[in-house]
């Protein structure tokens, strides 16, 4: 038997973690996103800076490898829409944590109107019922790349899969109608109440 190897942390966390500032910003992604915990945050952030400090290490070198590199890198990040096809390493450094969350299983199922809130979007990845190329995804935070994103659904098997399951009422429109209807719903069943309460008190009068 081979040595174990020692699992090593995918991210670092930041330097001052209890800064007003941080937890306030931490606190409005983890709700724009419907993130689990600050954990998802710092591994978005390490992807992003690394690709940063990769960046700036081959803008500042000039050696055939780096050329090399350099294609590789934009490949990657074009592939995976962090990128357009005419960007280069510069707007690399222009990129934001929030590009990097825009590309999670998570967050496209929701931009995709598959999910209600981006916190439905996450049950649905974790309760198995989406698909990616046909195969199960149950990673809210797996990154996305532009064919994949063609390619997510809901499972055959799964009772999702059906533009008339309830769930699936996503538009605006729909959701506006339908907290109309309960609305209208709720007003005519105080005003018969009030109108039984008004023959009651008629009866007692008399």
């Amino acid at each position: 038997m081979g040595d174990i190897k020692k699992i090593r942390k995918k991210y670092s966390g930041p330097a001052h973690p209890w800064k007003k500032v941080n937890i306030d910003a931490e606190r409005i992604l983890k709700q724009e996103f419907g993130l689990k915990n600050k954990r998802e945050i710092y591994i978005a952030q390490s992807f992003l800076k690394k690709y940063k400090n990769i960046a700036k290490k081959l803008i500042a070198s000039r050696t055939v490898q780096a050329v090399k590199e350099k294609e590789l890198v934009l490949t990657k990040l074009k592939k995976i829409g962090l990128l357009s096809a005419s960007s280069g390493l510069d707007h690399i450094l222009n990129l934001e944590l929030k590009n990097i969350l825009e590309r999670r299983v998570q967050t496209l199922l929701f931009r995709h109107k598959l999910a209600r809130t981006v916190h439905q979007a996450r049950q649905f990845v974790t309760h198995r019922h989406v698909l990616i190329d046909n195969k199960e995804v149950t990673s809210p935070s797996r990154l996305l790349s532009l064919e994949e994103e063609s390619k997510m659904v809901f499972k055959p098997s799964s009772s999702l899969s059906s533009d008339s399951h309830p769930e699936r009422i996503n538009t605006a429109q729909q959701i506006h109608d339908e907290a109309e209807a309960v609305k209208a719903k709720e007003k005519g069943t105080k005003e018969e109440k009030e109108e039984d309460e008004g023959l009651i008190i008629g009866e007692k009068l008399e």
